[in-house]
């Protein structure tokens, strides 16, 4: 069961664009903004392809819900997770879909490195990301009462998935496994063996004692999605930022932020970001006094919880709480 589709970051890919024809850059924004478009439009494809793959296996499934592109934070901690799918008995897993155009190679020490022709490149570990990515998941399934009925923390999986045309140089499995690191289109034979791994005599009793309806899983899904808090796709580095101008003789000691030069002369807006300057950000939007954070589990809440936690002041004490527990009040 599919319950959430990846985000559209058509937004971003037109910012990166319309920035490159900017006169004003020097020579490293004009860098940056070609790698950073070239890493969207691959990041974007890779998770598509590999998104298609994984419905395709679970439309007609009764035993998981599928979630893509989901980004929570937890305590200041981001957790961004290409795909994530949540089995009735055995857990979660956690997919990280990685494009490259070079041939991957993963040494004795479980270190990844990308080749192209005669250049070699390290990269991050994706294995060690979807880890960092499980423990910050953890703290909020816990916040969200979502677990097993006995034993220890759910269960986690990781799995990274190549395009079908990729190589890779493996290590060999008694020095590192790298049975989770899969081309996109052998996820279906991958999780057979991973079943049948899973469900041999030693773990029936802890699948039978956990496995939860498809109702229960669609529903922990759901909580999980409105627990999404997307990136800004407006956001830029420091160094890409416009230099400050000023305001004015009246206020020569004040400098105008981006935004608030570009509002007061929308002849210059750049037309991807002018939808953004039609409206004050949230932090303007909100009273000083009043912060979006959910006082019974400390994360983060869109602008739309608070305020109607504000105009239902008496129900909630003043407090402002996340959706999830505005219906315990």
């Amino acid at each position: 069961m599919l319950l959430k589709t990846a985000d559209d970051k058509s937004k971003r890919l037109a910012l990166l664009e319309e920035l490159q024809r900017s006169t004003l850059l020097d020579a490293r924004q004009k860098k940056w903004l070609r790698e950073e478009s070239l890493r969207q439009r691959k990041g974007i494809q890779g998770e598509r392809e590999s998104a298609y793959y994984l419905d395709q296996y679970f439309k007609h499934g009764s035993n998981h819900v599928v979630l893509h592109d989901v980004r929570f934070v937890v305590d200041g901690d981001v957790a961004q997770i290409d795909h994530m799918v949540i089995n009735r008995g055995f857990g979660i897993y956690l997919i990280e879909t990685k494009n490259y155009a070079g041939d991957l190679v993963i040494n004795d020490h479980g270190e990844f490195t990308v080749q192209y022709d005669d250049m070699r490149f390290g990269i991050p570990s994706p294995i060690e990301q979807s880890q960092r990515h499980a423990r910050i998941l953890q703290r909020l399934l816990s916040k969200l009462g979502i677990g097993n009925r006995v034993g220890s923390d759910m269960s986690f999986f990781h799995v990274v998935l190549l395009h079908p045309k990729a190589t890779i140089q493996r290590p060999l499995a008694k020095t590192f496994d790298t049975s989770g690191v899969i081309k996109a289109d052998q996820f279906p034979s991958w999780h057979k063996k991973f079943v049948d791994k899973e469900a041999g005599v030693g773990e029936v009793l802890k699948l039978m004692v956990n496995i939860r309806s498809l109702e229960t899983i669609q529903e922990w899904g759901e909580k999980l999605a409105r627990q999404h808090r997307p990136a800004n796709l407006l956001e830029l580095p420091e160094f890409m930022k416009p230099k400050a101008v000023a305001m004015g003789p009246a206020r020569s000691d004040v400098v105008a932020s981006p935004s608030v030069a570009a509002a007061d002369n929308p002849s210059q807006v750049n037309p991807v970001l002018k939808s953004t300057l039609t409206r004050p950000p949230v932090a303007q939007l909100a009273a000083p006094a009043k912060r979006l954070v959910c006082t019974q589990c400390g994360i983060k809440i869109s602008f739309a919880e608070g305020k109607f936690c504000w105009n239902n002041a008496k129900r909630f004490g003043g407090e402002q709480f996340c959706r999830e527990h505005q219906a315990l009040h």
